[in-house]
């Protein structure tokens, strides 16, 4: 046998046996499909993000997300079973297969990716983290809290990023760290501590549970990076891009001036870009294993980025934070997508 076709064979072979190490597709489109709704883990009450009301229904921002995909992929936005989870159990039930996608104010980081095996979709909110003070109004600055008892939940980057922060500055950290966001919540106002800290925007949801909002002081300072978005598990790829592009979708909606107001006019337009993100032209949706109005759909139940925002956090939320960094980024803020074409 010549040594060419040794080398083909060994080649052949090689590749038969890389394929079989391959950890096969989790096919989460088809289990969605199948089940006929999505499970969607959220968080176990944050306002304007995900709370659920007297009436038992759940909104917020990233309820809405679970809304987009769900309508994107099974046609209607009521489709979605909702998880609550804390931080310390939303990715052990993600990699469990306990939902089908995480929606719950969660940091990208390089070892949640690499470590827990998952893949972030893309980031729907830029935040940082802050504190938040009651009891001391003479504090105006992060870096008066040398020795001031600081609470914080347990299982977040919120946790290593104030170590950080104190280390770096010299100040001694007294460091109380609770299960949940709740009990963080209520050590402060038992007097457990005299500072929470945790993401901004999950700041000003706090805020709002306590008994006097007025008597606490969220301080300027932004002492960290956190680009938050939706999480799956890493062995479908197939599900990572249907997730990953409906949240482009939503920001691409903005841009283009597709709105639940304009959504029927953006059927009928003539321009190609317009086109292309209705299906009306492109064979996008297809793609991604979805039918060609996948994007316009989720609009159409949710709105776009700049609906989703001023509606649960933004000018006409209670919460009125404002939009930033989460601006587009034509605006002055650093909110891009890839565009579907």
């Amino acid at each position: 046998m010549s040594l060419g076709r040794l080398l083909r064979r060994w080649m052949a072979g090689a590749t038969l046996l890389a394929a079989a190490a391959l950890p096969a597709a989790a096919a989460t489109l088809d289990t969605v499909k199948q089940r006929g709704s999505l499970a969607c883990g959220v968080s176990q009450g944050l306002a304007g993000f995900s709370d659920r009301g007297a009436d038992g229904a759940w909104a917020g921002f990233d309820v809405d997300f679970c809304k987009a995909v769900a309508a994107a992929v099974l046609g209607d936005p009521a489709k979605v079973t909702y998880v609550p989870l804390s931080a310390t159990e939303r990715f052990d039930a993600l990699a469990a297969g306990r939902i089908d996608v995480l929606s719950r104010n969660s940091t990208w980081t390089l070892e949640r990716e690499a470590g827990l095996k998952l893949l972030f979709a893309g980031i729907t909110f830029h935040d940082g983290q802050g504190f938040m003070v009651l009891r001391r109004p003479a504090i105006v600055s992060a870096l008066e809290l040398d020795g001031v008892p600081v609470c914080v939940q347990e299982g977040t980057t919120s946790a290593l990023n104030v170590a950080d922060f104190f280390r770096a500055n010299s100040m001694r950290l007294t460091l109380h760290t609770l299960p949940t966001s709740a009990e963080a919540l209520a050590a402060l106002e038992a007097g457990r501590c005299d500072v929470l800290t945790t993401d901004q925007s999950a700041l000003f949801a706090e805020r709002l549970k306590l008994a006097r909002p007025g008597e606490a002081v969220i301080l300027p300072d932004v002492i960290s990076k956190e680009p938050l978005g939706p999480v799956v598990r890493a062995d479908d790829v197939a599900w990572f891009n249907i997730v990953k592009w409906v949240a482009h979708g939503l920001v691409n909606a903005e841009e283009l001036g597709i709105s639940t107001a304009t959504a029927e006019e953006a059927l009928r337009s003539a321009k190609p870009n317009v086109r292309r993100f209705v299906g009306a032209e492109g064979d996008l949706g297809q793609k991604l294993g979805l039918d060609n109005a996948f994007a316009i759909r989720a609009v159409r139940a949710v709105g776009n980025y700049a609906e989703i925002y001023e509606r649960n956090v933004g000018a006409g939320s209670r919460l009125a934070i404002p939009r930033g960094m989460n601006q587009l980024w034509s605006m002055g803020g650093v909110l891009y997508a890839p565009p579907l074409r």
